[in-house]
This record gives structure tokens, sequence and C-alpha cells, in this order.
């Protein structure tokens, strides 16, 4: 947002300096980006042409000699300029001057062996119009030696201001000053419209056909206009600015909306056919916008309409067709107020940036609908005469007042100052607010416009910024008795630790979009209409990711399109099962492809590793979850996974029989085919937020390190159970048998054949036995070994193998 010093000052009486102002709006939340103070315009004096001859050797050039008011003699400039004549009264500069049109700095030269000792510039050498066909042209009574700058009105500095989102009354210079009034820097000054008597009513009505992207439509129709020039003032403030003046109605239309932040359109009403119709566009309608280019249209776009067609893009831009020129005679003022969701996806879907869209999406104060057309009527009679009709307004049913409830002491609660219970009422009141109330919680009407502020907390946000944060004082950090408690939370501690120990397994951490493809996300289990994005970013950034794994495979694949086939990441965030605030969830996912094994990848003169498989994956979620905190040891891992992975080469984790922990395995060709991968690709997803939380100890303090001092012994066994007993069935039942005694149990042989039976499988396992309170003798042994065979065949049918 940009405004100059003057135009502040017509509505804020101050004796502010510059600086004093600058540094008041950033302490109220309006941060200054930039200030142009126009010192580089300060070199340029008013100088007078004494005599001009012909150059010597050139026959476009003459020498001139320049009275520049300093009382030394005249100097010598050549000068190409067709108007350069004696008496001539223009902008001189001196050598050593810094012309912004050319980017140049002035030095005495020779130009066809005739020294030139500066310049005599031209509206384009300083930047104040395309005008170059000759210089300066000065009235006669313009001082001579005095500053081209200030005789020019071109010294008033230019703030820049970077507004926030949820400031849409500080996108007008009105509303700026309105907040400077109240921190206390001035008076607020120049904010009354008087409304103008119409001549008979407005030939040209409005009707409403989408009234949910249109509450209110006001239009006035100015008869017998002269569309000529802005005046000086308004041109010179549009330009600095960085808007070029147009012409009189256009140059209005843009002052109001910075003036006021409320955006106008003016239509030519010649070239209006009949009534005008706010309605959705026609799927594939076109229209040619101000900018000169054509736009193509969808119902989702709210449009102004007459009877042959679009005439504006509602909210975002005015049509080619009804704009004013030179010949305008007959001009229809337009306020109206845009529902601001449609027009920032208007905006964003044709690609249109506009300072109308810009505030119509941020929100206009509903109030200054009608205001603005009175105030748009009067600089339309000022400058280019006419007689107005009355008012047409449609569709406005008034603005309903908002009110919050605010407890006072909700300041010091959320801030830790104490400001005077008069003081942030009598703040609220000088930023239009209307404290209702005598006790300790007071009802605040909000004006309306401030349609960011909801809440007792955007009213506290609004006393501390007048009151000002730079009066919270420095205070020394204090000191605790105690250890602090723990400041993670658990599920902060536990996705720190997943990424730390996936990050040690090789695995490179990956951050992907929290929004993927629609057919990725159907893929995954997702797609629900609840988590497709009302306004993506791009098309095929639709849905909420119901799972990471499709980021993740994606990101693997643009590896492998750049070179890199042997790639292992992982990331853990955040998925979505639904819209709901329990419906996200913390998960650690992923992936390995080609042979990015833990033990290394690629080829090697020692052998080539294989490539990844449904165990890798397995071991990778095994090591997350007692990252987590996770008791590995109860895990019960079942065979089968959800519908992405390959059915008989993937697993599912879980603790007890309906706690999921997580799955795993190779992903199923048919996903593969659909994400447009290719590869060997494993995966896993454990649940972080799913892992119970652990007992409560009574000391926080490790046991003591126990060792025993007796010799660990290893007994191998093998069974024979039925081909559909699981492994780990077996394993757990060994090490139920004697948990005191025995410290681990691993397989490490599987066979069938036919010596076996049929439907049979052999299963071999080492047993580690540690003993702790004495030695173990061989009948101590063949006891621990008979309930080892009783326990699993008990609990899986298996018997010793001969």
């Amino acid at each position: 947002m940009k405004f100059t010093l003057s135009w502040l000052k017509d509505h804020l009486e101050t004796d502010a300096s510059l600086a004093e102002i600058v540094e008041r709006l950033t302490s109220i939340g309006l941060e200054v980006e930039h200030v142009d103070d126009k010192a580089g315009l300060k070199p340029f004096v008013i100088a007078k042409v004494l005599t001009a001859v012909q150059h010597p050797d050139a026959d476009r050039l003459r020498v001139l000699t320049v009275d520049t008011g300093d009382g030394k003699a005249p100097v010598q400039v050549v000068c190409g300029a067709p108007n350069a004549r004696a008496g001539l009264i223009g902008a001189f500069a001196a050598p050593g001057t810094y012309v912004p049109g050319i980017d140049m700095t002035l030095t005495v030269g020779k130009i066809r062996g005739v020294e030139s000792h500066g310049m005599m510039c031209s509206e384009r050498e300083l930047e104040l119009s395309d005008e170059h066909n000759g210089i300066i042209d000065l009235p006669a009574d313009a001082p001579v030696g005095t500053s081209f700058a200030a005789y020019a009105h071109l010294d008033d500095p230019v703030i820049e201001i970077n507004l926030t989102p949820n400031r849409p009354d500080a996108t007008s210079v009105y509303g700026i000053a309105r907040d400077l009034a109240a921190s206390g820097l001035g008076r607020l000054v120049g904010g009354a419209i008087m409304p103008h008597a119409g001549n008979g009513m407005c030939p040209v009505k409005v009707s409403i056909e989408a009234p949910e992207l249109c509450p209110g439509f006001a239009l006035r129709l100015v008869k017998g206009v002269r569309n000529g020039p802005s005046p000086k003032w308004l041109q010179q403030r549009l330009l600095a600015i960085g808007l070029r003046p147009i012409s009189a109605l256009v140059d209005i239309t843009n002052y109001v909306t910075f003036d006021r932040g409320r955006p106008l359109h003016v239509f030519d009403a010649a070239k209006v056919a009949g009534n005008l119709t706010v309605r959705r566009a026609k799927d594939g309608e076109k229209v040619w916008a101000l900018d000169g280019r054509e736009y193509t249209l969808t119902p989702e776009i709210c449009v102004i309409a007459d009877e042959d067609g679009v005439e504006s893009i509602a909210g975002v831009m005015g049509g080619e067709h009804s704009g004013c020129d030179e010949n305008t005679s007959d001009v229809l003022i337009e306020s109206a107020l845009w529902d601001p969701i449609t027009t920032a996806r208007t905006g964003r879907t044709l690609g249109i940036i506009t300072d109308a869209r810009y505030r119509f999406e941020r929100g206009v104060d509903p109030e200054f609908m009608v205001p603005g057309v009175e105030l748009a009527t009067k600089l339309v009679l000022d400058f280019c005469g006419g007689t107005p009709t009355e008012i047409e307004v449609a569709g406005y049913a008034g603005h309903i007042d908002k009110i919050v409830a605010f407890p006072l002491s909700e300041v010091e609660r959320l801030t830790g100052i104490e400001v005077p219970r008069a003081e942030s009422l009598d703040i609220l009141s000088r930023l239009g607010f209307e404290p209702q109330g005598s006790g300790d919680i007071v009802d605040v009407k909000v004006p309306s416009w401030r349609p960011d502020v909801d809440g007792k907390a955007d009213l506290v946000e609004e006393v501390m910024r007048i009151h000002g944060v730079d009066n919270i004082l420095a205070q020394p950090l204090g000191s605790h008795d105690a250890v602090n408690a723990k400041i993670l939370t658990t599920l902060q501690i536990r996705t720190r630790a997943a990424k730390r120990a996936l990050a040690v397994r090789g695995m490179m951490e990956a951050v992907t979009w929290s929004f993927i493809p629609a057919r990725h996300a159907e893929l995954f289990g997702g797609g629900q209409t609840a988590l497709k994005l009302a306004n993506p970013i791009a098309a095929d950034m639709s849905d909420m990711r119901p799972s990471l794994l499709p980021g993740l495979i994606a990101a693997a694949q643009r590896n492998v399109d750049k070179g890199i086939g042997d790639v292992a990441l992982f990331e853990v965030s955040g998925t979505y099962e639904g819209d709901g605030a329990d419906q996200q969830r913390r998960v650690a996912a992923g992936v390995r492809r080609g042979t990015a094994k833990l033990d290394g990848s690629g080829r090697s003169w020692a052998g080539n590793s294989g490539p990844v498989g449904v165990f890798d994956a397995k071991a990778d979620a095994i090591a997350a979850l007692e990252a987590c905190g996770a008791q590995v040891e109860r895990l019960q891992i079942e065979a089968g996974g959800p519908a992405w992975y390959h059915p008989g080469r993937s697993g599912t984790i879980k603790l007890g029989p309906k706690v999921i922990l997580g799955t795993f395995g190779e992903f199923h060709p048919k996903t593969l085919e659909g994400l447009d991968v290719s590869g060997p690709l494993c995966g896993f997803e454990v649940f972080v937020d799913a892992v119970p939380e652990p007992k409560a100890k009574p000391t926080k303090t490790k046991p003591k390190l126990e060792l025993s001092a007796f010799q660990a012994v290893k007994r191998d066994f093998a069974f024979v159970v039925d081909r559909a007993v699981e492994a780990g069935m077996l394993v757990r039942a060994a090490l139920a048998a004697d948990r005191k005694l025995i410290t681990g149990v691993s397989v490490f042989d599987v066979f069938e054949g036919a010596s076996l039976g049929a439907a049979k499988k052999s299963i071999a396992i080492e047993v580690s036995i540690q003993p702790v309170e004495k030695t173990l003798t061989d009948e101590d042994f063949e006891a621990l070994a008979r309930r080892i065979v009783e326990n699993v065949g008990k609990q899986t049918g298996g018997v010793l193998r001969a």
C-alpha cells in the first residue's frame, strides 16, 4: 500500500515529521517497508535560457547559455531539444547530478567539440511522463534558482507499508490516518461526504441473480460529462504510487480506491444495452477486459452483464467494450459488494491481479458502498461537470453489527501488561469501536470496516498495538529453584525420536506436499469429498493426503528420473482421515527403492546388493516403533495389509487384536501403475500417535546395571508344525516357557519337504539362555527344554522333529 505524505495529511491534521509518522506506523502494526523522500529530485533547479545559437558542427544541436539563479556566470549547455530557445524557463541539472530517466550521472563533456556543463531536462528524463520531444517549458513567472521539485510539487515523500491480510481497513489512506489519529499523532479530518440530490431516477436498473456472490449493488448515472485529463494534482498522486493516469473518469475510480479503500467502476452508458444483471458466467462465455486480453469464463465466476453479454468481471476487472474514453458523455458509476472468496478464486483462476481484487478479497466496508458513489459523483462533477440521477441500490439489506463480549482482564492475561480500563476503552473508541456497559465485561460493537475482528483476542490486539508494545519493560529472566518440567509433548518427542532412528538407518528425510492428486488419494484410501480442497493451488493438488506414501513414492521416482535409482526416503508428518480435528494422525513413513538396503546399495566387487523387499520395510517399521517407545517384544505381525500393498508380501503390526500400529510391505503392481512409477519398491507406515503411553514410573532414575556372572548358553530346537502356523507364534511360545532364563529366540531355518508329511513344515529356532542365580546343571537344562517343547506344542501344535 503506497501513499504520499500530502495525501495522508488530507485526512490527518498533524505537525509530526516524516520520521515520526514512519516510526509510529510501524509501532502500531502498519510496518513501513520503504520511504522515498524524493531526495533524487532535489539537485534539479529552475533555470532560464538566456541565449540559444546554432551549434557550429551539428544541424540539430544548439548551444545555450543558461542562468541557474545562483548568482554566478551563466553556464554553457549543448541541447538537442526542438523547443530550446532564448527566454525558455525549465529544469536544469548540473554536472554531478544523477538523471533517473536516462540512468546517468552527468559530467562536463564535449559534444561535437563544444563543452556542455549540464542538461536542460525533459519530462521523461525526470520520470514525470513519457514526453521527450522537448525540454520542460515552465511559465514565465517560475522562480529561477529555486527547487524544481518543490515548485512542481514533486518533493512529496512516498510511504509504502506492508499490509497483513487481516487489515482491509488499512488499504485506504483514510484508514491509515484513522489509526495514526487513534495513536495520538493528530486529528482525523476530511471524512464527511455530502449526498447529491439526483435529477430523476437512474434509467438503468440492476437485478441480482446470484445474491450469495453480490450482497449489494449501487449505481448512478451522470449525464453530460466531459471526460478529459484529470487535474495535475491527481495525476501526480497516481504517478507517485505507480499508477498511470488515463482520463478523469478512470483516475477518479483509482483515486477513491486508494483514498477510501472503495473500488469503483465506470461504464460508458451509451455502450450499455438495457439493464444490468449480476449473475454467474455461462460456461465458455468470453469477455475482452480492460487489460486488452480475452478471458474464458466458468460458472464459478461472477459477472456484470447487459442484454448483449458480459460487461465486467465482478470485483476484478471491467470490460473493454463499455470502458470510458474521450467521447464519453454519460457515465454509470458502479459501487458494489462482492463475495471475498469468489473474488479471490476468480482472480487466481484467470491470473488477474488488480487493486480492486486486492481489496474485495480482504473485505471492503459495506456501509461505504453508497457514500463511495457520492464521493465519486462529487469528483466527477468537479472535474467533468454533468447532472447526476438518484442512486439505484439493489440487494443491500444493511450491515448487521457484530457485538463482542470483552472481559477487560483479558488484556493483562494475554499480554502480561496492565492497561487501565479507561485507556483500553478510549483506544477502542478512537478506533471506531463502540464499547457499551460499565462492568468488568463490556459489549463492544465492531465497526463495519473491521471484518477481521471476531473475538476478544482481536480486541486485545487492538488495545495493545495502540497502547504500544514498546511500553513493555525489559525484565531479567527469572531463575528456577528446581529442574524444569518436560517442555516437549509426548508426540513431539516421538516425532524427533522416529526421525533420528530412520536417519540412522540410512534414510533421507523428505518434506512432501500435504495435498496430492485425486487419483493418488483414491489409491491409498482417500478421495472423500470432505478432504477435497475448495481452492487448490494447482489442479494436481486437489486432495488432502490420506497417507504419506504417495508423496514419498513420487519423490523417489523424481530421483529415478534424474539417474538416482537407489534411494531411501522417510517423512514424519500428518495424514488426514477426515475434516475433523480428531481425524488427523501423526505418521512416520518411508520407502526404499532399487537396492537401497540398510547395509548398502548398488554394485560392488564383493557382491551386488539384492533388491529391497518386504523384510527391509518391516525392519524400518519396527525400528521406528521402538524409537517411539513401543514394546517390540509384544508386537504381533499379521500377514497382509491395505490394498496398496502386495497381498503376499505385506504385513500389519498390531498390539493386541484391535490396536494397529503400522503396516509394511512391497507395493501392489496396480498401485505402482496408478502412480506411474517403476522398479523394486517397498515401504511402511507406523502410527506414532497410536503407540500407548508408557506407564508412569515412581522414579526417573535409571536402574542399576546388573550383569550375570554366569556363562550364557544357546540351544537349538526344530519343530514340525502345520504349514499355516506363523514362525512368530512359535517364537512367542518358546519365550513364554521361562521369561527369567530365556533372553532371546530367533528363527534360523525353515524347511518343507515330503519327508515331513503333507501340509507340514519344520521351523528351527535358537534359544538364548542366561543363568542368573547359579550355573545350570544338565537336569536344569533338560527341565527347561521340556517346558519349551510343551509350551510350543500347546500353543502351536508343533512336535519336536526327530
